[in-house]
Order: C-alpha cells, then structure tokens, then sequence
C-alpha cells in the first residue's frame, strides 16, 4: 500500500510537470507571435485584434501556469512528507533509541525477553537454558528459577525437576524474605498437588513459620495449614 502511494504520486508530478512544461512553451510561442506582430512596420486593426486575442491569451495561460506550479509544488511536498515519515523517520528514531539505550543511562532491555519468545515457540528446553542464562545475569532475580519451574511442571509435565530446580534455586542463593517465602510456598503446592505428599508441604508450611515468625508469610502458612485441617 506504501510503494502504490508512492506510485500514484509520482505518476501525478510526471503528469503536472509535463502539463507545465507544455504551458510554459505555449507562453513562450505566444510571446513570440506578439512580438513578431508588433515589429511589423505598420499595424492594422486586425493586427492589433489579434495582438489583444494574445495577450488574454497570454495571461490565461500564465494563470494556468501558477496554478499547476502550487499544484506541483503540493505534490512534491507530500512526496517529500511522505518519504519523510515512512523511511527517514524511523531510521532516526532507530539510531536515537539505541543511541539512549547503548549509552547506560536507560533500563536494559527485559534479559527474559528472548527465553519467553522460546516457550511461545514451543522450545521449553531452550527456554529453560536461556532463563539460566538470564539468573545468571541476575542472581538476585527469582522470576528465570520461576519460569522453569513453571514449564516443568506444565509443558513438560514433570513436577519432580520442578521441585528440583525450586530446592536448588533456595538454596543456591541467600534470598531476601519475600523471595524465600516464595519459594517454599510454590515447593509447598507441588508436593501437594503434584505429588499429593501434603505430609510435606504442611512441614515447609511449618518450616515457614519458623523461619519467618511475625510476619505475613509465616500467618499465610498458618491459614493454609488450617484449610488442610492439620492446626
């Protein structure tokens, strides 16, 4: 649809511009034929009929030629505009973007972003390598151990390396409180619902309470406990 828009503009300032070169020569032939009938020694009443019929002539054709000159004049400035936008634009804006983003003083870019578009594709092993390239990058970060937890157990319906890789990624690092209690919470319910063991989560149930004593985490513990009917 662009290249046709370019097209159809293009076509109509070759139109435009032939039509006024055409004006352009037929004011000059005119100018011509003026002169020629006033250099005549003497001049009749038709001559000068004639001569008048020229100049209206004339300057008929020199409104026709102002005309079509705004006319082109439009064209080749929405041409321009439109060249403009489409493809001068967004190569600046490209250059502008990572001229800010290569500089260091931007956010860098989500580091998951490329494990995501793998689980859409369908690669979950790939996902799953790329996200620990990512808690590599980031140790701090419990969102890549969280995703693969989550494709072991849903895409690739093992629950077992699920718990596995929650378990490694607990005690590989030393968590801040929210993200610990995360963890065990997510360890808590695959033992239940996966593994139907509720022996075990209801002692990481416990071990949260103990660990966390005082805080949301240890009262949430405290009501699932009661919903399991084991307080």
């Amino acid at each position: 649809m662009k290249w046709l828009t370019y097209l159809i503009l293009v076509a109509l300032l070759a139109g435009g511009f032939v039509f006024y070169r055409s004006a352009l020569k037929e004011q000059v032939r005119i100018t011509d034929a003026i002169a020629k009938l006033q250099s005549r020694p003497e001049r009749d009443e038709e001559g000068e009929q004639q001569i008048g019929k020229l100049r209206s002539k004339f300057d008929s054709k020199a409104a026709e030629i102002a005309f079509e000159g705004i006319i082109l004049t439009f064209l080749v400035a929405g041409l321009v505009g439109l060249l403009f936008v489409t493809q001068v634009l967004p190569i600046v804006a490209h250059r502008f973007t990572h001229v800010i983003y290569d500089s260091g003083e931007m956010v860098d870019a989500d580091p998951m972003r490329d494990a995501h578009s793998l689980v859409e594709q369908g690669n979950y092993h790939g996902a799953i390598n790329a996200f620990k390239a990512a808690a590599a990058n980031d140790p701090l970060n419990r969102l890549p151990w969280v995703e693969i937890s989550k494709i072991q157990r849903v895409h690739l319906e093992d629950p077992d390396a699920a718990i596995q890789t929650l378990r490694h990624a607990l005690e590989d690092q030393e968590w801040q409180i929210q993200d610990a209690a995360f963890f065990l919470f997510r360890l808590a319910e695959l033992y239940d619902e996966d593994r139907q063991d509720r022996a075990t989560a209801a002692a990481i149930m416990h071990q949260l309470i103990d660990e966390f004593p005082e805080t949301r985490h240890s009262a949430n513990a405290r009501h699932k406990l009661h919903e399991w009917g084991l307080v």
